[in-house]
């Protein structure tokens, strides 16, 4: 009854343990068999019914089922009182607008969605939805034409070019070592020409949106972390690899060179000062994201060919990559210690976000003074008459990188036939 954290993933369970929740027709007992459990990690396995028991574990603040075989999720889930972090991907649901929420929403909204009763159950949502469509086939008819619209509508989506490997003639490629398998195991990488930096708050807005990204999407960096690096400042074939906290070098963002071991007790300090001074329980900035090294006898890194530590997950990227207002080709990074395939998400939706900010800083000729954007990076850019479409139609370049084992043989591709589905409503990818 004492048991707080419950780590199953990469079994192969067709379904949570018996006496984890309460036999069906059992009379309830108050709090249930495990009262105090809060973390229940039930990740790649073969799972595949949730039941609605699942709301008699009264202290259940985070779940992880991702790459099951769930085809529903019960909505007695929205009951769990305590229930902040959820994470569902990778799992094949009849419910196709809840599979989409899984893979871009908050916690907070699945949930919601869940107590509203789900498909085909929310009769007011689905009366809404009907007056919004009928809205816009008016709104089109009168912009004169159904066939006109769309071919705006096209127009006004973000254009992104996939540069193959066989088409590549110095593709770069990242060699896991088997260490990282016990550590951080997985990572996808690509690079992205094209990017503009230059022009007034353009730099800001896209650390500003990385760092919303790692609050959302990444859930606090829990599910996964980005690292952005200035490509023409490495030097490849790049190794990620682990190495003990007491000889990783790294020269993290804005410090000098230090031992990973002797930077997180130099932020554990920080930290502690910080919430003295500003009288707070919660602390703020990279040290919030320390004790997901917890009890790592080794910590991840990614080694260039040089032997230099330029990122050191989950943590820092280094100093010697930062990007700059005249970076223009990146080499983007996405790590998790959960998934793959929660890296290709976060990774298809870091590219989506940086074609957005591409696309508002070209609209928008700004002095180094303007910083006017607002809401303007959620959605598709709407094209005012007159506009210059060739113009608009400059594609990103995005070439694939590929991840091999210690024998060279292929881990991962991105992207791959199958990556940036997700972000297509918004992007146009030419393959």
């Amino acid at each position: 009854p004492q048991l707080q954290a419950l780590l199953l993933s990469g079994n192969r369970l067709r379904a949570l343990p018996g006496g984890l929740l309460p036999p069906a027709g059992a009379p309830a007992v108050p709090g249930g068999p495990f009262p105090l459990l809060s973390h229940l990690e039930a990740a790649d396995n073969e799972v595949e019914e949730l039941g609605a028991d699942i709301a008699a574990l009264p202290a259940l603040k985070s779940l992880d089922v991702a790459n099951n075989q769930l085809r529903e999720l019960p909505a007695a889930l929205a009951d769990c009182p305590r229930l902040k972090e959820a994470n569902f991907r990778g799992n094949q649901l009849k419910d196709k607008r809840l599979e989409k929420m899984v893979n871009g929403c908050q916690t907070k909204a699945i949930l919601e969605y869940l107590r509203a009763g789900g498909r085909g159950k929310g009769k007011a949502e689905s009366t809404r939805e009907e007056a919004r469509k009928k809205k816009r086939e008016k709104q089109q008819k009168k912009d004169g034409g159904d066939a006109e619209q769309d071919e705006l509508e096209e127009a006004s989506k973000l254009l992104v070019k996939v540069l193959h490997v066989s088409e590549n003639p110095a593709p770069l490629v990242v060699k896991a070592s088997p260490g990282v398998k016990d550590v951080r195991p997985f990572i996808v990488c690509c690079v992205l020409k094209g990017v503009n930096l230059k022009p007034g708050n353009a730099l800001k807005r896209f650390l500003s949106a990385q760092t919303k990204l790692h609050e959302d999407i990444c859930e606090k960096r829990t599910a996964a972390t980005i690292a952005t690096h200035d490509l023409q400042l490495i030097k490849g074939p790049l190794v990620y690899d682990v190495q003990p906290p007491d000889e990783l070098k790294v020269t993290p963002l804005g410090r000098k060179e230090i031992k990973a071991k002797d930077l997180l007790r130099q932020l554990q300090s920080e930290a502690e000062e910080q919430r003295k001074q500003k009288k707070r329980q919660n602390v703020s900035g990279l040290h919030k994201y320390l004790q997901l090294l917890d009890g790592k006898d080794n910590y991840p890194c990614l080694v260039d060919a040089e032997g230099v530590v330029i990122s050191f997950p989950p943590i820092t990227n280094s100093e010697k990559t930062k990007i700059r207002k005249d970076t223009r080709d990146l080499l983007l990074e996405v790590t998790s210690d959960t998934s793959l395939q929660i890296c290709k998400d976060v990774m298809d939706t870091l590219i989506l976000k940086i074609a957005e900010l591409n696309r508002f800083t070209l609209e928008n000729k700004e002095d180094s003074g303007s910083d006017n954007e607002s809401d303007a990076l959620c959605g598709p850019v709407n094209l005012n008459p007159g506009q210059n479409i060739e113009a608009m139609h400059l594609p990103l370049v995005v070439e694939q990188v590929r991840v091999v084992d210690a024998d060279g043989n292929l881990k991962v591709l991105y992207p791959s036939k199958t990556d940036l589905a997700t972000v297509s409503s918004l992007l146009t990818v030419i393959r």
